[in-house]
């Protein structure tokens, strides 16, 4: 099924679902930056729009309705995805409206759902760098299509190392966190630099490499 088949099914049949100011509020809202998010972001992840829901419904802290962009199920979170565009939510926003948004996202947070904001610029221009952190997001709720290999979650581990440490990592680095020789540890770098996820980096006299530092390419194992 082609992704504007799937959209229009998708769309339609939550609008089929409700009634009253939900419906209203689904016909009126999904528009441009949620389709967007839809094309460019969701589908090229997934495949399908199973479990997400468009304007979905909470209440904020005052008890009044407001309706996030998205929300998406998974057996263990919920989330609430937002689609923040320059104007609306930070040219135009006043110190009040400011304020309310952030009650609002601390409130959904302390409710229990995991509330994720997307800047409608990336959407629409730089929907790689969305799709890598959609996939860190929900690559710890959402079950793998094809068997994890310890190697696969050995690869894991270094680039969460990476990003934790904020720094090019060292051999001993990897020993401590994965409670391994030193052969073995170089041995991993090695082949992570190899795939481009890694750049080695030399001592003060460029004989030996001492560090590793991570590629912005090495997120796509997250």
């Amino acid at each position: 099924m082609s992704f504007e088949d799937a959209h229009l099914a998708f769309v339609s049949n939550h609008i089929k679902k409700r009634s009253g100011e939900r419906k209203g509020r689904l016909e009126r809202g999904h528009r441009e930056a949620e389709k967007l998010f839809c094309r460019n972001v969701w589908w090229p992840v997934f495949g399908n729009f199973d479990d997400l829901h468009p304007e979905f419904e909470v209440l904020d802290w005052r008890g009044l309705s407001y309706f996030c962009d998205f929300a998406y199920s998974t057996p263990v979170e919920t989330f609430i995805f937002e689609i923040k565009g320059f104007g609306p939510h930070v040219k135009d926003m006043d110190r009040q409206k400011y304020c309310n948004e952030l009650n609002r996202e601390t409130f959904l947070s302390a409710m229990g759902y995991r509330v994720i904001s997307f800047a409608y610029d990336d959407v629409s221009q730089r929907p790689e760098l969305c799709i890598t952190l959609l996939r860190m997001i929900l690559g710890r709720y959402v079950k793998e299509s094809s068997p994890i290999t310890m190697k696969k979650v050995t690869d894991r581990e270094i680039v969460r190392l990476a990003c934790i440490l904020a720094r090019p990592l060292r051999p001993i680095d990897v020993e401590k966190h994965l409670d391994i020789n030193h052969r073995t540890a170089v041995k991993i770098l090695h082949s992570l630099s190899e795939r481009g996820l890694f750049t080695p980096i030399s001592g003060g006299e460029g004989k030996y490499v001492v560090r590793y530092e991570m590629n912005p390419a090495a997120l796509r194992l997250l």
